[in-house]
């Protein structure tokens, strides 16, 4: 990587981050792209650079860190079922430190189509079933879920948890952990829906 890609790219994250900082701070409503470039000291035209909308940014901040969860998911140490929790746990933890605000706009996000930018194939619940169901495969491969294990349904299943719960806690503007709630589901019933596809089902 060349200097000025280094430079290029520094200051691409250094637009994210300011962004995100504002809209877990007042939402997205409350921040203009003025707002963005004086927090992070670039020049409003280098937004433009790498973003036509400051939705766009929304966006951006929806896809990167969730396949980091998945990765880490997959890398930890235990069962399916204990993957699977971490998967849904960090997942919901993620979005509870980055806040209600932008919580909201992550599901405004998924509501209004028209909000995904051009050149991105997905919007975040798409993207969200996807690794739902990339680590569902990865429990076949790795020999710990049966292979008649009816992977697109579960992936579907799991994401629609993870969204109701994180819109009831969106909805009662972050009243309660909405990364406790999901670690009390997971130790609840999960063993109870996975159990006829574990192959080790003592674990």
């Amino acid at each position: 990587m060349t200097n000025r890609q280094k430079a290029a790219q520094e200051t691409r994250q250094k637009i994210v981050a300011a962004a995100k900082k504002l809209i877990c701070e007042k939402g997205l409503a409350n921040t203009s792209i003025d707002d963005i470039t004086e927090t992070c000291g670039v020049a409003k035209g280098s937004f433009y650079t790498y973003f036509k909308r400051k939705e766009d940014i929304v966006f951006e901040l929806s896809r990167g860190m969730f396949d980091e969860i998945l990765d880490d998911a997959k890398n930890h140490n235990g069962t399916f079922l204990d993957k699977l929790q971490k998967y849904m746990t960090e997942f919901a933890s993620y979005i509870e430190k980055s806040s209600v605000k932008l919580a909201q706009e992550w599901i405004k996000n998924v509501v209004v189509p028209d909000s995904i930018p051009v050149g991105y194939e997905n919007n975040k619940l798409e993207i969200d079933i996807n690794n739902a169901t990339k680590l569902l495969q990865y429990g076949i491969e790795v020999g710990e879920l049966k292979s008649n294990c009816p992977i697109t349904q579960l992936a579907y299943m799991i994401t629609d948890l993870l969204y109701g719960q994180m819109l009831c806690w969106t909805m009662s503007d972050g009243a309660y952990s909405y990364k406790e709630r999901t670690q009390e589901y997971c130790a609840m019933f999960l063993h109870l829906i996975f159990e006829d596809y574990l192959i080790n089902k003592e674990a």
